[in-house]
Order: structure tokens, then C-alpha cells, then sequence
């Protein structure tokens, strides 16, 4: 489901930035008016480094929409699931166990599961098996970020290549013009650091974004680590005591075996 949201928003997103690119182009073949600063005429001005930061701020919305809905509780620990599965953690049911996490479809339940399917083994197993499952989690939990965090990153510099072109742009025309104009000189130099500033507000909420949605797994993957560990001592004591009855039982049928004349 979240997947599938994702694959629809991003090809939306792109395509209202091809449109937004097709509008600006259209609008290069007017004259500009240096006293216009809507976003066409900020786009214009910043120059063609403009599209690769515009693409970036579409990676940006579409990968918080899609890990904001992805990354929230219910989908990792589902409230109603904890409360259940606290309620039979006594665990004298495995198979109750099991449908509770095959009813509750959440990273908590597929963690909790791997290592219920695995009761009577050597704990070790079960261990082995939670950890298995947990990493796998929390590789679903961190995709995208990557992305997002390379956003972060990229942006500003494209958007000081951009005021770099542009001041080599503008220093080019002092030298054709000479220097007895400022208000030429001051207008080059504004345009140039537009693709700067672009950069700087596409990139700070990437790395805002980027380190929110890490902590947020952070705090996840902690608690789920935390109800693991229960997990496996619960199941441990279980499997411990079931031995223990199990050798009592065998005493007990040797002794009267051995009462019998």
C-alpha cells in the first residue's frame, strides 16, 4: 500500500515539474522584467541549475509524504497488538500467539513471529531469528532516507554551482560593459545568488526531514528490541520449565516402575 502510494505521488510530482519546467521555458522567449519576482520570474532568473534543485525539492515532498505515512505507529507497533499480546504474554499458547501476529500486520508482529515459529528450539535459534527479522525491519524503516539525506546534501552545492556560473556570468558582462554601471553589476550578482538560496531552502528541510524521521526510527527500533528481549526471556523461562516438568514426569514413572514387584 505504501509502496504503491509512493510509485503514484512521485510520477505526479515530476510531472508538475515538467509542467512548471514547460511553463518557464515558454515564458524565456518574452522579455523579462527585472522588477518581476514571482516564482517564473525567480526561476528565470536563477538559470538552468534552477531545474536540478526543483527536481530536488519534488524528492523532497514526495519522500515526506510517503515515509510520514509509512513511518507511523501503527504501522510499526500497533497499539491494539501490544495490548493484546501483553495480556497472553504468559505464552502457554503459542498458537494464540501466532494468530495475534499473523492478524496484525505491523513490524512488531513480524519480528515477534519469526521468533514464536521457532519455540521448543534452542534459544539461540530464536534469537538469531528475531534478529534476522528485526534488521530486516529496520531496513524497511530507513528506506528512502538515504535518498533524502543525499538531497540534503546536494542541493546547496548545485545551488552554489549555480551562483558560481552566475557570477562568471556577470563579471563577463562588466568586462564587455566596464564598470560604470553598478545597477548592472548589482542586478547580475542578485540573480547569481538566487540558485544559493534556492539551494539553502530546499536543502535545510531535506536535512531537517532526514533527521526527524531518524530519530523516529531510532525510538521504534529501541522499543522493539525492548519487547524482543521479553520475548525471549519469556520464552526461555517457558521452554525451561516444560523441560523441567518433563524430567519430573520421568522420575516419577521410573519410581513407580520400580515399585512394582
Amino acid at each position: 500500500m505504501t509502496n504503491r502510494i509512493f510509485r503514484v505521488s512521485i510520477p505526479a510530482l515530476v510531472l508538475t515539474f515538467l509542467a512548471t519546467a514547460s511553463s518557464a521555458l515558454a515564458q524565456q522567449k518574452a522579455p523579462v522584467v527585472t522588477t518581476n519576482w514571482s516564482l517564473i520570474s525567480i526561476f528565470q532568473k536563477g538559470g538552468w541549475m534552477m531545474y536540478p534543485i526543483t527536481l530536488c525539492s519534488i524528492f523532497v515532498v514526495g519522500i515526506g509524504i510517503e515515509r510520514a505515512y509509512s513511518l507511523r505507529r501503527k504501522n510499526i507497533i500497533n497499539p491494539d497488538f501490544l495490548r493484546k499480546v501483553r495480556t497472553h504474554w504468559n505464552w502457554k499458547d503459542i498458537q494464540l500467539g501466532l494468530q495475534l501476529c499473523k492478524t496484525y500486520d505491523n513490524a512488531l508482529a513480524r519480528i515477534l513471529k519469526a521468533g514464536l515459529l521457532r519455540f521448543g528450539g534452542k534459544v539461540d535459534e530464536i534469537e538469531r531469528a528475531i534478529e534476522g527479522a528485526g534488521q530486516h525491519e529496520a531496513s524497511l524503516l530507513t528506506s528512502n532516507l538515504r535518498l533524502l539525506g543525499a538531497v540534503a546534501n546536494i542541493t546547496p552545492m548545485l545551488g552554489l554551482l549555480g551562483t558560481v556560473f552566475g557570477m562568471i556570468k556577470a563579471f563577463n558582462v562588466i568586462s564587455q560593459s566596464g564598470t560604470g554601471n553598478p545597477g548592472l553589476v548589482a542586478s547580475g550578482i542578485s540573480e547569481a545568488l538566487i540558485t544559493t538560496a534556492a539551494g539553502m531552502l530546499v536543502g535545510i528541510p531535506a536535512l531537517a526531514l532526514y533527521h526527524y524521521f531518524r530519530g523516529r526510527i531510532d525510538s521504534f527500533v529501541f522499543e522493539m528490541e525492548e519487547i524482543s528481549v521479553q520475548l525471549v526471556e519469556e520464552l526461555n523461562y517457558e521452554m525451561v520449565r516444560n523441560r523441567k516438568l518433563e524430567q519430573q514426569k520421568d522420575v516419577e514413572g521410573r519410581g513407580s516402575k520400580s515399585r512394582v514387584p
